[in-house]
Order: structure tokens, then C-alpha cells, then sequence
């Protein structure tokens, strides 16, 4: 056995005294970060909250720093260094980078969570339910029948079977919404309390028809449909001249969104100033009535797609009064155009009038865009 003297000098005494300084930080650093962690993790998942990679290079930048503070020490021509300082700084640096990381990794953004909230919030209607019709005061008249779909016909035209017939097919590719009478609203209710800008008539967006729209909107797009909803108001400042403001807009969309058949002008029904509420119960919720609204060239305005209108309506009606009875009241076939010459698919309809209340028609919505995905499909 050789014998050895080690002999230490002064500067490698302060060398390895840093770099235990050094072990022990990161060492109550690490515990650190387990206590945080320790009421949702034990020993076994620690690397699942810190980036193993980020750790050895951690690791490595304090080995490369405790080498750099030693070879700075030796020059004493230098300024002075404060190395705990300097550890203190990498440390921090280190931590907020694994902590960083793993939130973007864990974690969505709040804009990227608001909208898979919003997604994730649409209920889908549901099918096999009881409805009833809540009867009002206002009856309910109809002309003529097709495979239980009534029609009340305005107009002048004998409404065949032929005609009634809903054999036709539109594209599924893009659907519009839109409004004529934008500031049309309902009865407030307790949480939905209002400043009205005229009778049952208001601009603020949140709501008047334009909020059924929006509700219409989200629901079809959970179910995959790309939807376009316009919300100009077309009746404000100037009530006159609605239908050709809206022909303007809708135009304008149509040719900046090919291959859209189906348009939808939602509005409010209203009877003079009575203030009624038609309403179909569908399971335990209430929801207002629908209906259709069609033109035609009665007018004397070219209406060429009038026939194909009426046929769309009765298609999706046929399927409503499958899945929820009642849903819809008669058709109305009138002599007016309504601006329905632009597509084929193209109608009014009135959701709910002045009576009903705001919840009641965006409950309609779910149950209408329903009735749209199955005939759509």
C-alpha cells in the first residue's frame, strides 16, 4: 500500500464549498416543488411535473456556472462576484421556464378554453320526448294538407299535390342567417330585462331576434354545419325600406358564399297589439312555436324559386311534426317575395311572438337545428 498526502489549497476549498452551496439550493429547491405538488402527487409521477430535459440541463448550467465563479475568483484583478446571487438568478430563471412549459403543455389558453367551453354548453335536443301544444286564444287555420304538414295558402295559386311535394335536395354546405326586422323582441322575464327602443322592440343585440339567431347559429354548428349570421339591422334608425335593405345585404353575402341554399330571416310574430304567446311544451321545458313564412311572385315581383321554398318548409316541417309535434304552426304561402327569390332553401321564420319570452325561443332553437341536421344530413 503506497501512502498519499492530499494536500488542499485555499482556492479548491472554496471551489468544492461552492459547489456544495450549489447542491444543497437545488436540493431545497426540488423539495420545493414538491411540497407544492405533494397534495396531488406522490414520488412516483414527480417527472410528470417537471420536464426531465429541463432538469439535466438545469443541472448542467449549475456545474458550468460553479466552474466559471471559480476561474472568475482566481482572477482577483476582476471585480467581485456575489455567486449566491448569481445561483439565486439561474435558479429562477430555471424554475419559471419548467413551470412555463408545463403550463403551455398542461394547459389550454383562455381564448382556446372559452371556446371549447362554449362547445362543450350545447345541448343537443333530445328525441322521444312527450309535446304538447299550450293552447292560446289565437286558432289556428289552414287551407290544405300534405302527409300531415298544414298550409294556410294567401295566394291564388291551387296547391297541388304536386306542388306540396318535398322532393327536392340543397346543399348542405353553408347555411345564412339573417333578419329583416333585427330589433324585433320578446316579453321580458326576470333575467332577461331590457331597455326597449319601441314596443317589444329593442337594438340591443343580446336581446332581440338577433340573440335566437345566434343561438340557432351555435347550434348548428355543433352539429357541423358552417353558418353565416348576419346581424345588420335593417330596420333601424328607418322601420321603411327593411326588405330592401336586407335584399342588399343578402346579396352581397350570396355571392361572397357560394353553393348556399338555405337562407333563414328570422323574425317575431306579432297579431296588431295583442300580445299572444304561442307555446309547446316538449318535455319539462317550454318553447315558443314556429313558423314558416313563404313567398311567391303574386306579387308581380319574378319569384322563380318560390315553389322550391315551399317545399323545403314542408320537408323540415314534416320532419318536426315527426320528432316534436306541435313544434310548428301552418305554413303561410303569401303573395309578398320576401327577398326568398336569392335561394332555394330560402324562408322566414317567425320564432315565438310578443308574448313569449326570450328562453322560451332560444329552447325553440335547439329543437329546430335538430329538425335541420336530420333533414340535412
Amino acid at each position: 500500500m503506497t501512502n498519499m498526502t492530499l494536500v488542499i489549497g485555499k482556492k479548491d476549498i472554496l471551489k468544492y464549498t461552492f459547489k456544495t452551496a450549489i447542491l444543497i439550493f437545488f436540493l431545497f429547491i426540488f423539495n420545493n416543488i414538491l411540497n407544492i405538488n405533494s397534495k396531488q402527487i406522490n414520488i412516483l409521477n414527480i417527472f410528470n411535473i417537471i420536464d426531465k430535459n429541463k432538469l439535466i440541463i438545469c443541472i448542467e448550467d449549475n456545474l458550468k456556472l460553479s466552474k466559471l465563479i471559480s476561474e472568475k475568483e482566481e482572477n482577483t484583478n476582476k471585480e467581485k462576484i456575489n455567486p449566491l446571487k448569481i445561483i439565486l438568478d439561474t435558479q429562477l430563471s430555471a424554475i419559471s421556464s419548467i413551470n412555463e412549459s408545463k403550463n403551455t403543455e398542461n394547459f389550454i389558453q383562455p381564448e382556446e378554453k372559452q371556446e371549447i367551453d362554449q362547445i362543450e354548453k350545447i345541448e343537443h335536443a333530445k328525441t322521444g320526448i312527450s309535446t304538447q301544444v299550450i293552447q292560446n286564444n289565437v286558432p289556428t287555420k289552414f287551407t290544405n294538407s300534405y302527409n300531415g304538414v298544414q298550409v294556410r295558402n294567401e295566394t291564388s295559386y291551387q296547391l297541388t299535390d304536386e306542388i306540396l311535394k318535398p322532393d327536392i335536395q340543397v346543399n348542405n354546405e353553408n347555411i345564412l342567417i339573417f333578419h329583416t326586422h333585427t330589433c324585433e323582441s320578446y316579453t321580458p322575464s326576470e333575467n332577461y330585462i331590457y331597455q326597449q327602443s319601441g314596443t317589444y322592440r329593442t337594438t340591443d343585440l343580446n336581446y332581440n331576434v338577433a340573440r335566437v339567431g345566434t343561438e340557432l347559429e351555435k347550434q348548428l354548428n355543433s352539429y357541423g354545419y358552417k353558418v353565416l349570421h348576419d346581424k345588420t339591422y335593417h330596420d333601424y334608425p328607418a322601420y321603411n325600406g327593411s326588405y330592401g335593405r336586407s335584399l342588399t345585404t343578402v346579396k352581397s353575402l350570396l355571392e361572397h358564399n357560394k353553393n348556399t341554399d338555405v337562407v333563414i330571416d328570422i323574425h317575431r310574430d306579432a297579431i296588431g297589439d295583442y300580445s299572444y304567446a304561442p307555446t309547446v311544451q316538449i318535455g319539462e321545458e317550454q318553447a315558443a312555436q314556429l313558423m314558416f313564412v313563404i313567398g311567391t311572385d303574386g306579387g308581380g315581383l319574378e319569384h322563380n324559386n318560390w315553389n322550391e321554398n315551399l317545399k323545403f318548409a314542408i320537408k323540415v316541417q314534416e320532419k318536426a311534426n315527426e320528432l316534436y309535434p306541435g313544434l310548428f304552426k301552418p305554413i303561410i304561402l303569401r303573395n309578398s317575395r320576401y327577398n326568398q327569390h336569392l335561394a332555394k332553401g330560402a324562408s322566414i321564420i317567425e320564432v315565438g311572438a310578443t308574448g313569449n319570452t326570450l328562453p322560451q325561443c332560444l329552447n325553440s332553437m335547439k329543437y329546430l337545428a335538430k329538425v335541420i341536421n336530420e333533414v340535412m344530413k
